[in-house]
Order: C-alpha cells, then sequence, then structure tokens
C-alpha cells in the first residue's frame, strides 16, 4: 500500500521540486479519543496529500480547539478551508435534530471549530470545500438540517459502505449521481450528465440551506452536492470522498484542482493586500 500510495502522489503532482506553495489551506481535524487516555487530533493522509500535490498548496492542519479571537487571525493569514470527512456525526442539537441515536459516534470539539470556520469562509469569501461529513457541516452550519440515518427515510437506498466487501469494493465509484445542468459540478465533469462516484455514509441532507444549491442529486433523490449559491468564489461540499484515488477519477482529481485554482487567487489578493499594509 505504501508503494501504491507514493506512486500515485508522483503521479499526481504538478509542481516542481522548489515551487512556491499556491496559497496555504487549512484542513480541519477530527478530535479522536481512543479511551485509553491518549487523545489526538487527526486528518487523512489523502486529503494533505491532495492538497499538496494536486491544489499545489500548503496543508495546514487545524486542531479542534475554540476560536476565541483567533478566527479572523487564522483567515487573515490562509486562502482555503478543506471540511474532510470523518467517522463521527454532526449532533444533531445543532439543527434540532432531536436525540442522539444509541450508535451515532458525536465529535463535539469538531463540530465547534468546523460550523464557526465554516460560516466565516462563506462571509469572508475564503475557498470552502467540504468532503462527506465536511458537505453536512456546511449545510447544518448556514442553517440546514440533516436526516440520522438515511436508509430509514422512504424511498432512499442504503448509502452506507458495505464494510463485508474489499476497501476497493467499499470505496470504489458504486453510486450514480445526476448533476445540475449548467451547474460548476457539470462544467468540471466536461458537460456530462452523470457520474459515478463512491457512497459511504449514513447520514445526509434533509432540509437544505437557504444559501446553498443543490449540484448534484443520487437516483434516490438524495443531495449530494451543493453550492453558495452567491459565493464568488469555490464554495462546494459533495457528499462522496473525492479524495480517495484522484489519480484514477479524472472528476475527483479536477474538483481539487478547482479549489487549488481559487486558493492560488485568494492568494495572489492576500498577498498583494498584504504587500500595502491591508488584508484583501
Amino acid at each position: 500500500m505504501q508503494k501504491e500510495h507514493k506512486d500515485a502522489a508522483n503521479r499526481n503532482a504538478p509542481k516542481s521540486d522548489g515551487e512556491k506553495a499556491r496559497g496555504i489551506i487549512v484542513i480541519v481535524c477530527n478530535y479522536n479519543d481512543d479511551m485509553r487516555l491518549h487523545t489526538s487530533h487527526r486528518a487523512g493522509d489523502r486529503f494533505v496529500v491532495a492538497v499538496r500535490e494536486i491544489c499545489g498548496s500548503l496543508p495546514l492542519l487545524l486542531p479542534a480547539l475554540g476560536f476565541g479571537a483567533d478566527l479572523d487571525m487564522l483567515l487573515d493569514n490562509i486562502d482555503g478551508v478543506i471540511l474532510t470527512g470523518g467517522a463521527s456525526n454532526v449532533h444533531p442539537r445543532h439543527y434540532d435534530g432531536g436525540e442522539v441515536r444509541d450508535k451515532s459516534l458525536l465529535d463535539d470539539r469538531r463540530d465547534g471549530v468546523a460550523l464557526e470556520v465554516t460560516r466565516a469562509c462563506v462571509e469572508r469569501n475564503v475557498p470552502l470545500f467540504g468532503i462527506c461529513r465536511g458537505i453536512q457541516e456546511m449545510n447544518v452550519a448556514l442553517g440546514g438540517s440533516l436526516h440520522q440515518y438515511m436508509h430509514e427515510q422512504p424511498n432512499h437506498f442504503d448509502h452506507r459502505r458495505p464494510r463485508e466487501k474489499p476497501i476497493e469494493v467499499q470505496m470504489g465509484p458504486r453510486q450514480r449521481i445526476t448533476l445540475t445542468p449548467g451547474g460548476t459540478l457539470q462544467g468540471l465533469a466536461n458537460g456530462a450528465n452523470q457520474v459515478m462516484v463512491n457512497t459511504l455514509h449514513a447520514q445526509g441532507i434533509d432540509r437544505l440551506a437557504p444559501s446553498l444549491v443543490v449540484e448534484a442529486l443520487a437516483d434516490d433523490g438524495m443531495i449530494e452536492a451543493v453550492r453558495v449559491a452567491e459565493s464568488p468564489t469555490f464554495s462546494i461540499g459533495v457528499q462522496w470522498h473525492a479524495e480517495y484515488r484522484t489519480e484514477e477519477h479524472d472528476f475527483y482529481r479536477a474538483l481539487f484542482e478547482a479549489f487549488g485554482d481559487a486558493v492560488a487567487e485568494h492568494a495572489a489578493a492576500r498577498t498583494k493586500g498584504a504587500s500595502i499594509g491591508r488584508v484583501a
């Protein structure tokens, strides 16, 4: 697996050695407590590799800690944010979702960081990319709600990963989605109406946040991708794991390339602003 990962990274690399990074991208971490007095702040390696090798940016891991007065300072010095996937779910108290289900894994610390930074990114036009849990955080942060268990909803498929299958099947493109005509994602898919993606989630969007528009739907009508409607920059969430095997999936890679371009544009404006004593 290590050799495969290195080969993939090399195929993805658009940057030459020594080339300056195209901006700074914050990757929001999950907070992990393994119940043995060892805690950690974690982000998957695939997100880090995608930021560095596809976006061409410098990845910066953001611990799941509160901001206090530091949020503006953070956003003054970065150019994009990725809300990663994770094993935990957004706590239903953030969207009036009722009681927590018995088997629902939560991450209050991540909730506190991700929801706040999402709203701040939208307000300040900082490029934002939400993946899996990340699209759910975007929806909740901006006033939407979630289904705690999609497969229990009438007329919806079971979108969870088939854990009894090999990992290649679990993470493979098992689901067809339909792209919104004329939308951003259809442009990134070279005009295709439908694409195949992976599906690994139990929760999903119920009530769409007022400031979001749909970019893709699954065959059962579930929202698979959204965009902040009035944002002048890349501000998109996808329900599938777009960071997985980008060297094999042009559409996944195109998402990171578009995000990286937006980050580079933001970095150029920020650097120009700083050079004359202000932040763009």
